[in-house]
C-alpha cells in the first residue's frame, strides 16, 4: 500500500525513465550493488575473515608452542654444553694429575734404575778387582814358589835340610794350643 500511495504522488509524465544526471544514477546503483553485496557476500566474507583469523590465531599459537619447546631444547641444550665442559674440564684435569704421576713414577723409576745401575758397575768393578787382586795373588804366589823352588833345589844340601827340620821342630815344641 505504501507504494501505492508513492505512485500517488508522483507527477503524471515523470515515471521511469531515462536520467540524464549520471552522478546520481552512478550513486544509486553503487548503494544497491553494495547493498546486494554486503547482504550476500557479506556473511561469506566474514566466515572466510573468521576462517583466517582463527588460522592466523592457530598459526601464532603453533609458533608460540614451537618457540617455547625451541626454547626448553635450547636449556636443555645449554645444560648438557656445561655438563659436557664440567666433564671435559675434570677429564682434562684426571688426564694432568695422571700424566704428572707417571711422570713421577718414571722419574723415581729412572732415579732407581741408575741408583741399581750404579751398583751394579760398582759390584762388577769390586768383582773385576777382585778377580784381578786373585789373579796378582795367584802369579805373585806361583812366583813366589818358583823362587822357592829355584832356592830349594840350589842349596838342597844335607845341612839346609837338616836346619830347616830342626826349625820346624822348634816351631812344633813352642806351639801351645789356645
Amino acid at each position: 500500500m505504501n507504494q501505492l500511495i508513492l505512485l500517488m504522488h508522483l507527477p503524471l509524465g515523470e515515471g521511469f525513465g531515462f536520467n540524464g544526471n549520471i552522478l546520481e544514477t552512478n550513486i544509486i546503483n553503487l548503494a544497491v550493488v553494495v547493498g546486494i553485496v554486503v547482504t550476500f557476500v557479506g556473511d561469506a566474507i566474514r566466515s572466510l575473515l573468521e576462517n583466517r583469523r582463527q588460522l592466523i590465531v592457530n598459526t601464532l599459537q603453533q609458533a608460540e608452542q614451537r618457540a617455547q619447546e625451541a626454547q626448553a631444547k635450547l636449556g636443555e641444550a645449554r645444560a648438557q654444553l656445561e655438563l659436557a665442559q664440567k666433564k671435559a674440564a675434570s677429564i682434562r684435569q684426571q688426564g694432568q694429575a695422571t700424566a704428572e704421576q707417571e711422570q713421577r713414577n718414571f722419574q723415581k723409576q729412572t732415579q732407581d734404575d741408575t741408583t741399581r745401575l750404579y751398583e751394579l758397575k760398582d759390584e762388577s768393578i769390586r768383582l773385576q778387582q777382585q778377580k784381578a787382586v786373585a789373579q796378582v795373588s795367584q802369579k805373585v804366589i806361583s812366583l813366589a814358589l818358583a823362587k822357592v823352588r829355584e832356592k830349594l833345589t840350589q842349596r838342597l844340601d844335607a845341612t839346609f835340610h837338616e836346619s830347616v827340620n830342626n826349625f820346624n821342630v822348634v816351631l812344633f815344641t813352642n806351639y801351645t794350643p789356645r
